[in-house]
Parts: structure tokens; sequence; C-alpha cells
């Protein structure tokens, strides 16, 4: 039995306009870059920082589940092969975070930023 083709172009629109859309926010967010948003720290980075690491994740996210088609596979391997890269990712931004805090605590009363 043969499969009937069915068309993506629906799908492809919706994921290109949701993509556009994040990146769209991320992009204003850059150019405007509030006060209340740059000039506050949490865990030792801005709030806009946090804010563009989580949009980035949540589009790697979007672009894994709708491009790897992983929405029609089981859910135990939907989450190995998305959550274990995204866990790398926030590991790695901690790891970055942390010595890049502890770089600048150090060298901060030597080097003029």
């Amino acid at each position: 039995m043969a499969h009937a083709h069915e068309s993506n172009t629906k799908k492809i629109w919706i994921v290109l306009i949701i993509l556009t859309l994040i990146t769209g926010v991320e992009v204003w967010l850059g150019i405007i870059k509030p006060d209340f948003l740059y000039l506050s720290n949490l865990l030792g980075t801005s709030w806009l920082n946090w804010i563009f690491i989580i949009l980035t994740l949540v589009k790697a996210y979007f672009i894994a589940w709708s491009f790897m088609h992983l929405e029609g596979e089981k859910k135990w391997f939907r989450r190995a092969i998305v959550w274990t890269p995204i866990f790398l990712i926030c590991y790695l931004v901690t790891l970055l975070l942390i010595e890049g805090g502890y770089v600048y605590d150090t060298l901060g009363p030597l080097v003029k930023w």
C-alpha cells in the first residue's frame, strides 16, 4: 500500500512564523535594551541575557521538534534527543557564568573594563 502524499506547506509556514516572531522579539530586545532588564542581575548576569538564552533554547527545541520530525516519535526517544543537548547547554551556560564571574572578580581591580 502506498502512503498518501501530504503537503507540509502549512506546517512550514507556521514554523517560519513562530521562529520569525521569536527572532523578532530577540532583535527588538537587543535594539531597545530596556534598563530594567539590562541593569538588573540574576545569577551572575542580566535578565536580558537570561531572556536571550531562554528564547534561543526555545528556538532550538522548536527546530528539533519540527524539522527532525520528533512529534511522531516515542516519548522517551524525543526526550533523549531534545533534553540532552538542552541540559548540556544549560550546564555550559552555568559554567561560563561562574568562570566569567571569577575572572571579573579576580581581574577587576587590575584591569579597567
